[in-house]
């Protein structure tokens, strides 16, 4: 009896990066295994449509769910597979592109592609501050600052985001914030509070060294006002993975964690800015995705 292909809805946001992405779905029909897959192609056009179509094959029962595009889209289809027996595939395209590279995806769309053929699938954690997910990091303070401020900008690229990283540094003002631990309470003044489920926010900057997405615990990273003399030293540490070394950084490892700001006001999601409440539950949800990962038994993930 011939065995039943696996079904792909494959989802692609033409918009995300900064290259165009009319080359894909010829790479598609060139490169996935159409003996083993039956693969179906949607193209995003609005905002949301990433996490309907993904909602939407998982009720008609697709194997996989294809995300190509940055992390928003990745982090819509994300939403639409949790806890379900639909996995996600990732061909990154974004600016950034944090979980996949957290997680060994090749950045080349035809290696990408050829992992999607090797169907490795593990069971990966993720989190949720106020129950909206997050799969890779979350953040408030100045780096939630730069991502909002970037999601304005007209064009985009890594170029983009470190030049209004450094045109807004001169203007933020750092918070304090009263952060629940467990059953600790303690009160920091922060420039960046970071809270890794993956180890970076993408293009490499770890600010969550030694995360891993499979041990049910959330790394938070806490950057204190520092002295502007020491940016250079706190730039290098962020890609070296190093951060967590600095004297100016504090971090903690728990499985939850509530965080009271002085006001309602923007944080990133997977990078994509939101307004949020000052009042913020954020929790773990252990083994609450399946993604197709290259097998490389010798990763950290």
């Amino acid at each position: 009896m011939e065995q039943q292909k696996k079904r792909i809805l494959a989802i692609l946001n033409p918009k995300s990066g900064t290259g165009s992405k009319d080359g894909i779905p010829p790479l598609l029909e060139q490169i996935v295994d159409h003996e083993r897959f039956s693969l179906h192609l949607k193209t995003v056009a609005g905002e949301g449509d990433a996490e309907r179509f993904a909602r939407q094959a998982v009720a008609e029962g697709y194997d996989v769910v294809l995300a190509i595009g940055g992390d928003g889209t990745v982090n819509g289809a994300a939403c639409g597979v949790r806890h379900t027996d639909t996995a996600l595939a990732i061909v990154p395209c974004g600016s950034g592109n944090g979980l996949a590279r957290h997680l060994g995806i090749p950045r080349d769309v035809k290696k990408a592609l050829r992992v999607l053929n090797d169907f490795h699938v593990e069971t990966f954690d993720y989190c949720s501050v106020n129950d909206t997910p997050f799969f890779c990091t979350c953040g408030m303070g100045f780096d939630a600052w730069v991502a909002d401020k970037f999601a304005q900008a007209g064009s985009r690229g890594l170029v983009t985001y470190v030049k209004k990283t450094l045109t807004e540094y001169v203007k933020y003002k750092p918070r304090e914030y009263r952060i629940e631990l467990g059953g600790d309470v303690v009160t920091e003044k922060a420039f960046v509070i970071a809270c890794g489920n993956a180890a970076q926010y993408g293009n490499n900057a770890f600010i969550a060294p030694h995360a891993s997405m499979q041990d049910g615990m959330i790394d938070v990273t806490v950057i204190h006002p520092f002295n502007p003399l020491a940016t250079p030293v706190l730039g290098a540490l962020l890609f070296m993975k190093k951060i967590d070394k600095d004297l100016y950084v504090q971090t903690y490892r728990v499985d939850g964690l509530k965080i009271h700001r002085p006001y309602a006001e923007v944080m990133h999601l997977d990078g994509e800015p939101m307004q949020m409440p000052a009042d913020l539950d954020i929790r773990m949800h252990k083994s609450g995705i399946k993604i197709i990962i290259p097998n490389n038994p010798k990763r950290k993930i």
